[in-house]
């Protein structure tokens, strides 16, 4: 006799959490008495030709910042950020140009000597001047400290590895100079401590190839806890050394094209050669024996020894910094 089949009890759907909420409520990001030192920032801009068109709390946080019309001639790029793209800021320009209209106002802060710095808006900035505008929209920020987020702030156009690192280290370059807080203080600013390291190599040489290094350096260049110029002194020693482990990779991978080897993988290729770290428990080795070892396989590297068949099995990507 067939026995009845047990129904499945049902499952309980779970209830989804109630989102929570937080910052201020629409009716709240106007009050009528702003703190004293945004009504000063507020007869800055007036006295600098510009005019205050609000003046609020952004709903997350609070805080206080002003919409305002700046003159163009009195905005600047922080003096750390990438270079203009003149494609970027072509394209930015005729889609102003065709809409008529200005919808995106740039960030900017307060500079120490006058006018006003954007850490995220300088494509915006060169597109409006492309265009002949005389005035430019901005929220501007009471707090010159906000400059130092570029990265996180800086949207309109992706970075690349080598813009990121030249970012960073111009930033650390210029933090070294008015600050002495330890450069790991700055973590969360920098956000990777190769990035500095890096960004020094480009400064030295444009054609630096950090995509292939920055693998090895995430696991052996750390955060100092040295003061900032102090540190960037040591991260410029610390360049040094890479861009003479740089110059023994080229060779090599120069060696094997005169050997009849070509293809876009030379350089990891040889890196991957040379490189030890697959085969170190250590989750953060000390840098200089690190690269130490590394540079000292490198100058022993051999091309001769090397046949088309391994690079053509290395595969992985070229070495590239986009």
């Amino acid at each position: 006799m067939a026995t009845a089949k047990k129904k499945r009890a049902a499952k309980k759907s779970k209830k989804a959490a109630a989102a929570k909420t937080r910052g201020l409520d629409a009716r709240r990001l106007a009050p009528t008495a702003a703190p004293t030192a945004v009504s000063a920032l507020a007869e800055r801009i007036a006295d600098d030709g510009g005019d205050v068109l609000a003046t609020y709390r952004d709903p997350l946080g609070g805080r206080w910042q002003l919409l305002a019309a700046l003159p163009i001639d009195a905005v600047a790029p922080t003096p750390y950020q990438r270079d203009l793209s003149d494609t970027h800021v072509a394209k930015l320009a005729d889609a102003v140009d065709k809409l008529d209209r200005f919808l995106d106002p740039i960030v900017a802060v307060p500079a120490p000597d006058g006018g006003y710095w954007t850490p995220n808006g300088n494509h915006r900035l060169g597109a409006m001047r492309q265009l002949g505008a005389k005035a430019i929209t901005a929220l501007v920020v009471p707090e010159p400290e906000l400059a130092h987020r570029i990265l996180a702030l800086n949207t309109e156009k992706a970075h690349n590895l080598r813009e990121r690192a030249l970012e960073v280290a111009r930033l650390a370059d210029a933090l070294a100079a008015t600050d002495d807080a330890a450069e790991k203080s700055y973590a969360d600013v920098f956000e990777e401590a190769p990035l500095i390291t890096l960004g020094l190599c480009y400064m030295e040489n444009g054609r630096f190839s950090g995509g292939a290094y920055h693998p090895i350096l995430r696991r052996c260049d750390q955060f100092l806890g040295a003061k900032l110029p102090a540190a960037l002194e040591e991260r410029r020693r610390r360049a040094a050394k890479l861009l003479e482990l740089n110059g023994f990779v080229n060779e090599a991978v120069a060696a094997l094209k005169a050997k009849g080897l070509e293809s876009p993988y030379l350089k990891a290729f040889v890196v991957a050669r040379i490189n030890h770290l697959r085969f170190v428990k250590d989750k953060h080795p000390d840098f200089d024996s690190t690269i130490d070892k590394i540079l000292g396989a490198a100058r022993r590297f051999n091309a001769g020894n090397i046949k088309a068949d391994q690079i053509a099995r290395s595969g992985g990507p070229p070495t590239s910094d986009d």
